[in-house]
């Protein structure tokens, strides 16, 4: 029997907000299966007064206790690169990062949600994807699913957002990769619902610290298919009204726990159950 002792990774979630997030619980509850120590706190930015400015002070903060790295959520997921050290691959081509690793001192940011989003997508409406696409939103979040729409073969897709500025500039780094032809910007949300087969929620309206439906109910209709990244509450207004209307719909829960599964292994080099994962957090949100 080894004698060497237990790490324990101490790891936290920093966004607006997020006193209800579910990922703390998420990623201990897996080290605890499988036997490994892993503390995670939550740093809301709302509750201690923290800014974007505040970011180079929790970096140096994270890698003083001796952190194995941290999540980032709204609205840091931008904001955070140009303190960080390195970037992957897929975080450079998104220009966001939700997961910060911590090796040797050194910070490198990870983008996991688009794998988090691509993959329950594509488990659960296997078929759907593939023809104009509306998503409403063009954050950090937004990047992820942009490039999982487009990787999965949205075409167009079509991007909204309160901030035209934003949805431009998203559909620009998204046109370097994918193609001019496969991306746009929308001004007009009814002309292109009218056109789309489907539609993605990639704001924080929706959550419980933001209520309201993300689109407007009259633009829903029977044939569009609806999907989610929102997952606290798992029935947000927007899928409580797509399903109501006899929608296909996907919720958030496969994202936040497939983003996690992959966020886990960056933070400490371990496999996680990824099933086990997905029970969990619908567990904890009370879902099935």
């Amino acid at each position: 029997m080894s004698t060497e002792p237990l790490v324990t990774h101490s790891l936290f979630l920093i966004g607006e907000g997020i006193g209800k997030s579910r990922t703390p619980a998420l990623h201990e509850r897996e080290g605890a299966s499988l036997g490994m120590p892993v503390s995670y706190r939550i740093v809301d930015a709302l509750e201690l007064g923290l800014t974007a400015a505040d970011l180079p002070d929790v970096l140096t903060w994270a890698k003083r206790l001796g952190c194995s790295g941290f999540n980032v959520t709204h609205p840091f997921k931008q904001a955070i690169i140009p303190y960080l050290d390195e970037l992957s691959d897929r975080a450079t081509a998104l220009g966001a990062v939700n997961t910060v690793a911590i090796r040797d001192g050194r910070t490198i940011g990870h983008n996991t949600d688009w794998c988090g989003f691509q993959r329950p997508f594509q488990a659960q409406l296997p078929d759907v994807g593939h023809g104009a696409v509306v998503q409403v939103g063009s954050g950090g979040a937004g990047a992820a699913v942009a490039y999982a729409l487009l990787d999965h073969g949205a075409n167009p897709l079509i991007l909204h957002d309160f901030f035209p500025e934003r949805a431009q500039e998203l559909a620009d780094r998204m046109a370097a990769i994918f193609g001019a032809d496969r991306v746009e910007v929308g001004t007009d949300l009814a002309a292109s619902m009218a056109r789309a087969e489907g539609v993605v929620n990639c704001t924080p309206t929706g959550m419980a610290t933001h209520p309201g439906c993300a689109v407007p109910e009259e633009l829903i209709t029977p044939e569009h298919w609806v999907a989610e990244i929102v997952y606290f509450p798992l029935e947000t207004e927007l899928l409580r009204v797509a399903r109501a209307k006899g929608c296909r719909t996907v919720d958030g829960g496969g994202m936040a726990a497939e983003q996690a599964v992959e966020a886990f292994y960056q933070f400490t080099g371990v496999h996680p159950d990824a099933q086990r994962m997905h029970r969990h957090l619908r567990d904890m949100v009370g879902g099935a």
